[in-house]
């Protein structure tokens, strides 16, 4: 079991990691974009995969908080 001390940076971590992903997505997405006018939808395809598993990543983390607030329901 993790320390309090883990436990307190874990609930400061976990949202931050979230939003900071989310950043990074948005920012693929667009990029992906620029990719797909320049004429590079294999570019395009790859970077929009790497926003969609930034998701997926996403859905961990959050599942990770949940459980630590001690919420074991899945949406």
């Amino acid at each position: 079991m993790a320390s309090r001390t883990d436990e307190e940076k874990l609930r400061a971590l976990l949202p931050h990691w979230i939003d900071h992903n989310d950043e990074h997505a948005a920012e693929f997405r667009l990029w992906a974009e620029k990719a797909r006018a320049a004429g590079r939808d294999d570019v395009a395809e790859e970077i929009t995969l790497a926003a969609k598993q930034l998701a997926w990543v996403n859905e961990a983390l959050s599942d990770a908080r949940k459980k630590l607030e001690g919420r074991t329901e899945t949406l």
